[in-house]
């Protein structure tokens, strides 16, 4: 068991953990959100040893391997190759096959007692490789690497002829051959394209040790998580269920939370009220100091006011282009006038299209977003803009045009048209800037702020087509929802590139796939692509004869087919994939799931049905306590010969207390419809996903 007793720690004068105590369980796998700084790492990092706590203490037992994939290289040996700095993620399997060697030697000589024991050893130690994995090693280090988009054919090659973002890609692998018992992930996703993020994914469901993943992937920690915690303001606090479960049950716990100080500031209010009329009255003095001590022993009920999502981001209208947006037309390119990065690309975007070009890294993805924004001229072919385009493009270098001594304020007010400054603040605040923070000057951003402070003055302008690169690098979470929620709503047209699946999933409305040689138009969003590509990858290998053990079969992993070529260009004559039809999917298929959305609502239905009625009971009971309270002080007004006024009044007291009780009861139980109407809307989503 993991454990984090009390811990807290701070860098300077800013806390970032405070008073931290939680255990995660063997097996678990737990997701760590919040937004950027909030900590995430840093309880990785006191976990692995790197960091110490500044106070209480964190633990896992001893006996167990932990293995931590981070944005730093593991300090062995570079000049390795990658094969060899991949397979020998497991140092002591040379120790244990060193000993193995030394026993083997002794029992040329040895007999009797001694060639018993050494045998024994010998068997022992033959246990722990085989627990190791240690005769696998060289297999599993091909398939994982091939797994993640390495081409085989540079196996063989120096680990440090790689660049940065592959060399973190195979230190991920070499942590994932080890195959530790506590696996900790810091944004493994960083550095890689799509098909790699659909292979990890398959991959790490099969992972049969405990988990913990840093990330802003929602994709990942909704597919492989089923334990959240969420560091926010200092505080970690954990969620049973994936990040969806997470959001819902954070919400439905902050209601629970006012609604509990709420209770408790009445309660107080009328202890207070008490004590302060009867404190000095000799006969009620008893009473009053009863009072004053069960006031003293109300605990505060603290609500954290940290919103669950960031603020919604508004894009200006787009004025209205032509119907066609952008198109090329046998587009080749070539950074060096050798080798061809794209060749012969024919494709058209149109207006409305939400595209999306997915595929492994060096297919030509970024490249082809630079010819469409004219910031590269085609060796060879034509792009041709349309009528009206108002053209924005958002490069990964985009930050490095922002003018270093004006304040972030300032950087966005230039570019926005037409919009107020509660406007500007709004979209500033969605992208993690508000406050003072909005003084700062450009030249004392971090290059992740830079990043953010970039797109959000692209989107203050009026566009009616957006070239995106990696749109959501340095974005967590919570500004990563806002930007998508943003994009869906967006009338105009986009074009993006990202590796973040759900986002692409949200946004596009049609795919491009670059694989060697072809772009694939798929007239769908995401997940149809996926099924489309399922569906032709069955089709070959229906078609293959059977290969006879000479070609090795990636497990899980969705491109297979696709890193074996690792041909440098992308991108022929595009090809479309088929419009999906309404009757693609079979009926009994639709009837299945209509079965199952039925007995979703039909459980929850059951489930509300008394709160339902308490809510109904309460709503006629106010009402009848409502009109003979208006009647009662009807007759105090009126004041007419012989009126009981004690009496009236002593009515009066007891039909608001009869009132408030009600009002509380009224509260909750619709609170408790609530929450199953969301947590319907939940299961129904996670049905129609197939997540």
């Amino acid at each position: 068991m993991i454990q984090f007793n009390n811990v807290s720690k701070s860098f300077g004068h800013q806390q970032v953990i405070i008073d931290a105590s939680f255990a995660i369980h063997p097996g678990e796998r737990v997701g760590i959100v919040g937004p950027n700084g909030a900590g995430k790492s840093t309880l990785c990092e006191m976990l692995s040893g790197n960091l110490t706590p500044d106070k209480g203490d964190c633990s896992f037992p001893s006996s167990q391997r932990l293995g931590y994939v981070h944005q730093q290289l593991h300090p062995g040996s570079v000049h390795a190759t990658l094969l060899e700095y991949v397979e020998n993620a497991l140092p002591e399997v040379h120790t244990i096959m060193a000993q193995l060697q030394d026993v083997e030697h002794q029992l040329q000589t040895a007999s009797g007692d001694e060639q018993e024991r050494l045998l024994k050893r010998l068997g022992n130690l033959q246990t722990e490789l085989e627990h190791l994995g240690a005769y696998e090693l060289k297999n599993r280090a091909e398939t994982i690497l091939t797994g993640l988009g390495f081409d085989t054919k540079r196996f063989d090659e120096p680990f440090s002829a790689f660049s940065g973002g592959w060399q973190i890609r195979a230190e991920l692998a070499r942590i994932l051959v080890a195959r530790p018992d506590i696996l900790l992930l810091d944004e493994p996703t960083n550095y890689l394209d799509v098909p790699a993020v659909e292979w990890l994914r398959d991959f790490l469901r099969t992972y049969p040790g405990t988990m913990l993943l840093i990330s802003h992937d929602r994709y990942l920690l909704n597919s492989l998580t089923n334990v959240t915690l969420e560091v926010m303001g200092g505080h970690v606090t954990r969620y049973q269920g994936n990040y969806a479960r997470y959001v819902h049950d954070r919400e439905a716990r902050h209601e629970q939370l006012l609604a509990q100080k709420r209770n408790l500031d009445h309660r107080k209010e009328q202890l207070e009220r008490f004590i302060d009329r009867f404190k000095y009255k000799a006969t009620k003095a008893a009473q009053a100091q009863s009072r004053q001590k069960m006031l003293d022993k109300l605990e505060e009920v603290e609500v954290h006011s940290i919103a669950v999502r960031g603020p919604k981001i508004r894009l200006p209208e787009p004025p209205r282009s032509g119907q066609l947006v952008v198109s090329a037309e046998d587009v080749h390119f070539s950074y060096d006038g050798k080798t061809e990065v794209v060749n012969g690309a024919t494709f058209s975007i149109e207006r409305g299209d939400h595209a999306a070009f997915v595929g492994l890294n060096g297919m030509g993805k970024t490249t082809l977003l630079r010819l469409l924004a004219g910031k590269l001229t085609p060796t060879s072919g034509k792009i041709t803009r349309g009528v009206g385009v108002e053209m924005g493009y958002q490069s990964q270098d985009y930050a490095d045009t922002l003018a270093p001594d004006k304040t972030i304020f300032e950087t966005a007010k230039e570019n926005a048209v037409n919009r107020s400054e509660a406007d500007i603040r709004n979209l500033l605040a969605g992208f993690g800037f508000y406050g003072e923070a909005l003084d700062k000057t450009v030249r004392v951003l971090s290059g992740g702020e830079k990043v953010r402070l970039g797109l959000a003055r692209l989107l203050l302008r009026p566009l009616n087509f957006l070239l995106l690169d990696e749109p959501t690098t340095h974005l967590d979470i919570f500004a990563r929802e806002a930007l998508q929620d943003a994009l869906k709503e967006y009338k105009g047209s986009l074009c993006l590139v990202s590796h973040d699946i759900e986002f692409v999933r949200a946004v596009s409305t049609t795919i491009f796939a670059l694989t060697p040689g072809q772009i694939t138009r798929y007239y769908g969003d995401y997940d149809y692509y996926r099924e489309k590509l399922a569906q032709e990858q069955q089709q070959l290998q229906a078609d293959q004869p059977t290969d006879n053990g000479q070609k090795r079969r990636l497990e899980g992993s969705m491109t297979a087919r696709q890193t074996t070529a690792n041909a440098p260009q992308a991108a022929k004559n595009v090809k479309n994939a088929p419009v999906p039809a309404p009757g693609e999917n079979s009926f009994a298929a639709r009837r299945q799931r209509r079965r199952e959305e039925a007995e979703i609502r039909n459980e929850i239905a059951k489930l509300k049905k008394p709160h339902e009625a308490v809510v109904a009971e309460t709503e006629a009971h106010i009402a009848e306590l409502e009109a003979e309270q208006k009647s009662l002080y009807d007759t105090l007004a009126a004041a007419a010969p012989g009126t009981d006024f004690a009496t009236v009044n002593k009515r009066l007291a007891e039909i608001g207390r009869l009132l408030d009780d009600e009002a509380w009861r009224w509260e909750a139980a619709s609170t408790e419809i609530e929450k199953l109407v969301k947590e319907c809307e939940i299961r129904l989503a996670e049905l129609r996903s197939g997540e």
